[in-house]
């Protein structure tokens, strides 16, 4: 029988290399860009395209709440003409103690992948942001994109 002290060699975990020294520090300073994850850059451009509209619709979008997923689920209809959806609005929840109050904001959540699958570069994936959220807001107060912001692209520009 063997003891709890007595472990395989194999079953050990190394920390350290060879010399006795383990991992020097992290590869990237904590400043650089490389620092945070794709993920995080991500939700970084979200909150940029957020702050663009911040000064126009300050009120209005401080009822709302962004997201950021990784994919939309399984079971979401496919808008016509787009296979994957880039985002989804979710309405504000009713509260029925005070109806002049939501018990939920309502909610805008951008798909982070099938959005990076359609941009080229860095560039393009902030305009594609930008323009998802335009239009996603857009939607929840049932105006044009353009009155969200008149330098928004129109469809015949393209």
């Amino acid at each position: 029988m063997h003891s709890a002290n007595d472990r395989p060699p194999a079953a050990r975990i190394r920390r350290r290399d060879r010399h006795g020294r383990g991992m020097r520090g992290p590869l990237t300073p904590a400043g650089s860009p490389l620092y945070r994850s794709r993920s995080e850059r991500f939700d970084d451009l979200v909150l940029q395209a957020v702050s663009q509209l911040e000064d126009r619709w300050e009120a209005e979008l401080s009822r709302v709440e962004f997201a950021v997923e990784e994919v939309p689920p399984a079971e979401l209809p496919a808008d016509e003409g787009e296979p994957v959806p880039l985002a989804r609005l979710d309405p504000p929840w009713p509260n029925t103690a005070d109806p002049r109050r939501p018990a939920r904001p309502a909610r805008i959540v951008l798909y982070r992948r099938p959005l990076l699958a359609r941009a080229d570069d860095e560039d393009e994936l902030s305009e594609l942001v930008l323009d998802v959220v335009i239009e996603e807001f857009a939607q929840l107060l049932g105006v044009d994109p353009e009155t969200i912001d008149p330098s928004y692209p129109d469809d015949d520009e393209d």
